[in-house]
């Protein structure tokens, strides 16, 4: 089964996250199907906390994939139009 998960890169104490679809049998940071987007959750002032890809996760859905919990918080997020 595909799987749109986070896996992790960044220095130690600073990490920075990738949202890929894969298998769910490889490994979090393994090889993955499809890189969809980031999150990266000590962005500063001026630097995008989220990037998604939302067509792309979307196809993936229809084709029966599962997000993480993790993952489906951010979707909702990066889905919402921005305010002013």
């Amino acid at each position: 089964m595909v799987k749109i998960r986070l896996t992790r890169g960044g220095a130690k104490k600073r990490p920075f996250y990738h949202i890929v679809a894969t298998d769910q049998r490889k490994k979090r940071d393994g090889r993955s199907l499809e890189r969809l987007g980031y999150y990266n959750p000590i962005a500063g002032a001026n630097e995008k906390r989220i990037e998604l890809d939302t067509g792309r996760v979307q196809h993936w859905l229809d084709n029966g994939a599962q997000m993480t919990d993790k993952v489906r918080m951010l979707f909702k997020e990066a889905s919402q139009p921005k305010a002013a």
